[in-house]
């Protein structure tokens, strides 16, 4: 491979991944192997190998800030890792057979749209479960690094994620994060990010020497990738400081809905309208947000109204 190799489009279509990212914690290979496969014209095959050894590249990052902060359940990733990294061969060898098959780009591509469904649906499930804790106030009584591990669902939860990745690259964060949800309910925020990222690099690199192998690696791919994913997630985790992204969230469901049924077969008209209908709907939150924001603000105090006017107040830098 040489720098001529290198795709622009495809690095800055890496670069809005990251940020999407960075800044919501949502994505990742749910949202680049469809975006390889949909707008850049990468076979199935050959995204799912790539996006794979692109993440075994990526997921360190983040895990090595966990490490740092102490908020990695070692006790967790130890019996995930278990189940996953015989999983993620598992899933990688059924990859490989299905390439010596005729329509093998038909079938993995059916295969990522399924899973990207499962996540869209586990997405909207943590969203659910993550206000429902809230509403019950079970915030104070969270747990760390020291919750007791439930052995054999997390064994078969690692298993089950580790065989879905090797087969699709998708599925690692969205499905682990909402299982533990369930499986933990009490354990902090913070450490559910922690655990799912440290426990996804020793699966990625043993998956990315699986596909490496067996896979249908494109290194053009994965370092085009790279030179956008690397800058964009860190951009996004600087903005997530400032902007929670929690209307982004809506957005990529919509985009994870239209690709997956695109992938599915559905008729591009129908993936568009999803995806022109969610827009709307987001559109909808964002203008409802702004108006209930302006709503509970004091505007009949003469010192608010002098801040608005002249572009100061207590979130302006000095």
């Amino acid at each position: 491979m040489s720098i001529a190799d290198i795709d622009p489009a495809l690095a800055l279509g890496g670069l809005i991944a990251g940020v999407m990212v960075g800044l919501t914690g949502m994505g990742g290979a749910a949202l680049v192997t469809p975006m390889l496969v949909l707008l850049f014209g990468v076979s199935p095959a050959a995204a799912v190998s790539s996006d794979v050894v692109a993440a075994a590249v990526m997921k360190p990052v983040g895990a090595f800030v966990h490490i740092r902060n102490h908020t990695v359940h070692w006790g967790l990733v130890g019996w995930l890792s278990i189940g996953s990294i015989p999983g993620v061969l598992l899933g990688t060898w059924a990859f490989a057979a299905t390439l010596s098959t005729s329509g093998a780009d038909a079938t993995i591509r059916s295969w990522i749209g399924a899973v990207l469904m499962v996540a869209l649906l586990a997405m909207l499930a943590k969203m659910y479960l993550s206000k429902r804790a809230r509403a019950r106030g079970e915030s104070q009584h969270l747990q760390g690094t020291q919750m007791p591990v439930r052995v054999v669902p997390t064994l078969i939860l690692g298993l089950i994620v580790g065989t879905i990745v090797g087969m699709t690259s998708v599925g690692s964060g969205s499905l682990i994060v909402t299982i533990l949800m369930l499986l933990y309910p009490l354990l902090r925020p913070s450490v559910l990010v922690g655990t799912d990222l440290a426990q996804a690099v020793p699966m990625l690199a043993v998956g990315a020497i699986a596909h490496a192998g067996f896979g249908d690696i494109s290194w053009a791919v994965v370092v085009s990738l790279l030179i956008g994913q690397i800058p964009g997630v860190l951009i996004g985790s600087r903005l997530s400081s400032r902007y929670d992204g929690h209307l982004l969230r809506y957005l990529l469901m919509v985009v994870l809905a239209a690709t997956a049924l695109k992938l599915l077969g559905a008729p591009s008209l129908l993936a568009g309208l999803i995806a022109v209908i969610g827009v709307i709907a987001v559109a909808a939150f964002i203008i409802r947000d702004r108006r209930a924001a302006r709503a509970l603000t004091p505007a009949h105090d003469p010192g608010v109204r002098a801040a608005e006017q002249t572009g100061t107040g207590d979130g302006t830098a000095s």
